[in-house]
């Protein structure tokens, strides 16, 4: 099993709240305890658990926002397979309103050298487009979540109502079939909302960890988005109804971690 996988089987187990062992996960992923220790150290030094004897603890409640930097070191195979497929569907000269969050930064490393308009909503995807030469950058205003670096607040909500873009590339907190898009901060998924209004269409990026969850606040029923780009570990299920709904699914095969 690759390294990204044995994360995201880690993460998921967490999830419960409860601790897991390290013979546990030796067991569950097939490594050895020696490759599963390294793997809660690195994500650990993450900030997405904490070690305890013989294994590892959530850091955080269940329901609450996993820092920034933890969640760059889950599904990273997904979420570049599901950011190279988010990019060929947009076409060159496309203005995009990109959203914030780890899957939307792979997406912006990935607009370098394309022809097009972007303005990130966050500073972590503003740095990976600062020096491209080809793309045109408009930057927001609003305030930087700390941590997240996304721009929220009434200035943020005036830059969009002041433009129109032809795609808004969204990444919600989670995607449920009954619940919809949902997002952990509630000025988070205000912005969120905006971006979609004054945009001519949708697509929304979620890997498999995002489904079947929920967040505090709402962004949009499930079926609001044009497109949805998510990872083969995503239920299946879940897939088919929202394409028999009329959302366009695509399924990016998940590269290998680097």
């Amino acid at each position: 099993m690759k390294s990204a996988d044995r994360h995201r089987v880690i993460i998921e187990r967490l999830r419960s709240g409860a601790q897991v062992a390290v013979a546990d996960l030796a067991t569950a992923t097939g490594a050895s305890e020696m490759t599963i220790r390294r793997d809660l150290d690195l994500l650990a030094a993450g900030g997405a658990l904490r070690r305890v004897h013989g294994g590892a603890v959530p850091l955080s409640p269940a329901g609450v926002e996993p820092p920034f930097t933890a969640r760059t070191a889950t599904a990273n195979g997904a979420k570049r397979a599901i950011a190279a497929a988010a990019v060929g569907l947009i076409r060159d000269g496309e203005t995009i309103v990109l959203d914030s969050g780890t899957t939307a930064v792979e997406v912006a490393k990935l607009l370098r050298g394309r022809p097009v308009t972007v303005m990130p909503l966050s500073l972590h995807a503003v740095r990976e487009l600062l020096d491209a030469p080809e793309v045109r950058l408009l930057l927001p205003g609003g305030e930087p979540r700390p941590g997240e670096l996304a721009m929220v607040g009434p200035l943020a909500l005036a830059s969009l109502r002041a433009l129109r873009f032809d795609v808004a590339v969204l990444s919600p907190c989670a995607i449920d079939l009954d619940a919809g898009l949902t997002a952990h901060n509630l000025a988070d998924a205000e912005v969120k909302q905006q971006a979609m209004a004054v945009s001519g269409r949708t697509v929304v990026l979620a890997d498999a960890t995002k489904f079947e969850r929920t967040a505090l606040a709402h962004v949009c029923p499930a079926d609001r988005p044009d497109v949805l780009v998510t990872d083969p570990d995503s239920p299946a299920e879940a897939r088919r109804e929202l394409a028999a709904r009329g959302v366009l699914v695509h399924v990016a095969e998940r590269l290998e971690n680097l």
